[in-house]
């Protein structure tokens, strides 16, 4: 046999998901990449280690015994990383964090000065929408996740990071100049809204519904980054995170809309499940982060509290 450990690590990541494409997304790589590396792993075996049936994947009993096999072994290539950085007298381990898609714009301002601290250390951060965020803490996958609105589904402890911030956007097409409008400004303003999932949906959505505002939904696009382009070409306004914003506004592409009872106020949460057993990096980082968290807030973010 001559399979290698990024087959391992492909499999191991189909065997989780359960889907080719789900796996491509999480690692990174092209759906043909992926199925073309199972293909090569699976020609190693005599036997089937996954089947379809009809469109679904699904691993066979085989299968599962390979990739709790996998798993292992590639743990102990970990292992043996860290060992090595341990006799250096350094920190090791591995903290594996998942994030909402405008967290992008906060969490790594929360980790660079502990990384530095502690080289031996190693970060893998998945960068998704809130649901898919979730699901990766409650499979255990993941340390910390972060996000915007606390879930309701899952038992969780948590530490507050910092305020989000919403506020209704649009290009600088037309001026806006009353000092602040009622929600009556809906009535002429298309909305474009993000996908199903994300918590900036979510803040929309309740926000809406408990004004009842009266909504010309323009069009739904599945990152804050799509969205934020469309705002400037045009095609509607929006409710975006002050984070994700900064440069548009100080380029002048995007205005910020005074309206009544805006901003829309959330926290950011760094969220872990109750009883987790933590590695000692990720202990570690976890009280570094209370420590610290007010330092990095007020030397980072000065500029967000000025809105």
């Amino acid at each position: 046999m001559n399979y290698t450990l990024h087959q391992l690590k492909i499999f191991l990541k189909v065997t989780q998901t359960g889907s080719i494409t789900k796996a491509a997304e999480e690692l990174h790589l092209t759906q043909p990449a992926v199925s073309i590396q199972l293909k090569n792993f699976q020609d190693q075996f005599e036997i089937p280690i996954t089947e379809v049936v009809g469109r679904q994947l699904y691993i066979t009993d085989f299968g599962w015994e390979i990739a709790a096999t996998a798993e292992q072994i590639l743990e102990g290539v970990n292992t043996l990383n860290y060992k090595t950085h341990a006799h250096l007298g350094q920190l090791t381990g591995r903290i594996k964090i998942s994030i909402v898609s405008t967290g992008k714009y906060v969490m790594p301002y929360f980790l660079t000065d502990f990384l530095k601290l502690h080289p031996g250390v190693e970060l893998l951060m998945d960068v998704t929408n809130k649901a898919k965020v979730i699901e990766s803490l409650e499979r255990n996958e993941v340390d910390f996740s972060l996000v915007s609105v606390l879930p309701d589904t899952l038992a969780v402890n948590y530490i507050k990071l910092m305020q989000n911030k919403l506020f209704l956007v649009a290009n600088r097409e037309n001026e806006f100049r009353k000092k602040a409008y009622d929600n009556t400004i809906f009535d002429k303003l298309p909305l474009i809204y993000r996908e199903q999932g994300s918590a900036t949906r979510m803040v929309m959505e309740r926000f809406v519904q408990e004004n009842k505002i009266p909504v010309l939904k323009k069009m739904e696009l599945t990152s804050n980054e799509a969205v934020k382009q469309a705002v400037i070409a045009g095609l509607g306004s929006s409710i975006m995170p002050l984070i994700g914003i900064k440069n548009e506004l100080s380029n002048n592409e995007l205005q910020i809309i005074p309206v009544k009872k805006f901003p829309i106020r959330t926290h950011w949460h760094l969220i872990w499940q109750k009883n987790k057993k933590f590695s000692a990096a990720a202990g570690l980082y976890l009280e570094y982060l209370k420590k610290e968290k007010d330092n990095i807030i007020h030397n980072k973010f000065d500029w967000f509290e000025q809105y």
